[in-house]
């Protein structure tokens, strides 16, 4: 099934947390979703895919029907994202719970800020 990334987009909007702030940002034809300034989310013609570390990855895979991200069907699998299947798009409560889920996986970004000689 072909998705608009836009839809994508809302539904993840809609099934925020509430004390999660998300930005998204046109990328490769499709959107990225950010948190924290982070990119964990691919909403895309294939889908919509978080990315996913350590049990949070494995307990997401054992989900049914959600597979590795692909964008055309002879790319390698990725190791990170994971797309998630249709049911758990309409499904707010359950994608709510990913979502943070893979906000709170997401490593704290390094201040690229170089410290004040004297502080």
């Amino acid at each position: 099934m072909e998705h608009d990334p836009k839809a994508l987009q809302a539904l993840m909007e809609a099934a925020c947390p509430p004390d999660l702030e998300l930005a998204f940002r046109p990328m490769f034809g499709g959107i990225f979703g950010y948190a924290a300034g982070q990119a964990f989310a691919s909403l895309s013609n294939v889908g919509l895919a978080l990315k996913m570390t350590g049990a949070d990855h494995a307990a997401l895979s054992d989900v049914p029907d959600v597979q590795p991200l692909r964008y055309e069907p002879d790319d390698p699998p990725s190791k990170s994202y994971l797309l998630l299947p249709d049911a758990m798009l309409s499904d707010p409560d359950s994608l709510r719970s990913w979502i943070a889920r893979t906000a709170a996986g997401l490593k704290p970004k390094k201040s690229r800020k170089k410290p004040v000689a004297g502080e």
